[in-house]
């Protein structure tokens, strides 16, 4: 693209979107620009105050704007269950899907060696504090099923049993490789309600 300097910053800048290239970008930018200016500039608002006020809760580490979230605000949910998912995206279509009344506690990743990822960053230190609290009776993982999920999962369920934690983790239906906030509400609901355990 040889236009405007200030097309090519949007087009660039549309494409951190995952999946997003230089096509698909080129199309958003033409459409806000020649088709939906306003809708443009009430994206480009409330982009700018989700970045500057949206941060993560400090019990389970899920997207929010205040100290706690929601779910652990919420103090009829059921303080003896904890779900171990990768992130955000996980907590958002397990609450939709199920109906899991228990907390959330939300790594921010996987383990990955190869990645330079370990325990410390993913912040099971905070996670085996909680444990250690014995509030804790039931740890359901829900990691993806992917080889550095399972050794998340593997993991986590040696901390529960140095604790003597029940460890479950969600039962078929979720596609091995396939990621939890992608996987369609009944299938997720499914696997949910039938967890085994670990």
């Amino acid at each position: 693209m040889n236009e405007s300097s200030l097309l090519n910053q949007l087009v660039e800048a549309l494409q951190c979107l995952p999946t997003v290239g230089t096509r698909t970008a080129q199309r958003m930018a033409f459409h806000l620009l020649e088709q939906d200016r306003k809708g443009g500039l009430i994206l480009a608002t409330t982009l700018q105050a989700a970045i500057e006020n949206i941060n993560h809760c400090q019990q389970c580490r899920t997207l929010t704007e205040d100290t706690l979230c929601r779910i652990c605000s919420d103090t009829q949910r059921n303080s003896s269950q904890i779900c171990v998912v990768e992130n955000p995206a996980d907590v958002f279509a397990m609450d939709k899907a199920t109906q899991y009344q228990g907390y959330y506690f939300v790594l921010m990743g996987k383990l990955s060696p190869i990645d330079g990822i370990g325990p410390e960053e993913l912040g099971l230190d905070h996670l085996a504090t909680l444990l250690d609290k014995g509030d804790i009776k039931e740890l359901i993982l829900a990691t993806n099923l992917s080889v550095e999920g399972e050794l998340t999962a593997y993991y986590i369920n040696q901390l529960a049993s140095q604790r003597h934690i029940e460890t479950y983790c969600i039962a078929q239906g979720v596609p091995m490789g396939g990621e939890v906030s992608y996987v369609d509400s009944g299938t997720l609901s499914y696997a949910f309600e039938g967890r085994r355990k670990y």
